[in-house]
């Protein structure tokens, strides 16, 4: 069956610079097991270099969601996965625009990571990452997809610093 295709002109989208916006970023989270697939970030990266994070990036124009965090695991490491949306953070960086994360994870059950411009891709469990140095959000969404199976509701989340420039991460209920 086809896929609809419901035309909207660009007049009807209600786009203003004075709303808040958010630039997309897909965030993927591949499991085996109970280790987790995730990128230790290049030497020379400008943001979070040495530093563990899940595999992804933005969202090209013309791309969705899903295929964006597809093409990225696969830039990333090489890797294939079937995928689901687990959850999506907004993080309010109090001017705009914002950050919109859509976090995704799924199975891999064969295959080793190959290395990429972006860093290492390896196996870690959610108990060695606490060891090592990673971004300041990794173990709290970790914590989240761990207690997440296949077809449970995508959480929601905004995060936010205060004013000592200290994360917070508010999950909605």
């Amino acid at each position: 069956m086809p896929p609809s295709i419901f035309i909207m002109p660009e007049s009807d989208q209600g786009v203003r610079h004075d709303h808040y916006m958010l630039i997309p970023r897909v965030l993927v989270f591949v499991r085996r097991g109970k280790k987790y697939l995730l990128m230790k970030g290049a030497a020379a990266k400008r943001l979070w270099a040495n530093k563990y994070n899940g595999l992804g990036g933005h969202v090209e124009s013309g791309e969705d969601i899903l295929s964006a965090a597809r093409r990225e695991l696969l830039e990333e490491s090489g890797m294939q996965a079937d995928l689901w949306l687990c959850g999506t953070v907004v993080v309010d960086m109090g001017k705009n625009p914002g950050v919109g994360i859509y976090v995704f994870t799924g199975d891999a059950p064969q295959g080793e990571p190959e290395p990429s411009p972006e860093g290492l891709a390896e196996w870690i469990s959610p108990d060695e990452v606490v060891k090592q140095a990673c971004v300041e959000d990794l173990t709290v969404l970790l914590g989240r997809i761990q207690e997440m199976k296949f077809g449970d509701p995508p959480f929601s989340a905004i995060s936010h610093y205060d004013e000592n420039q200290q994360l917070i991460m508010e999950f909605i209920k």
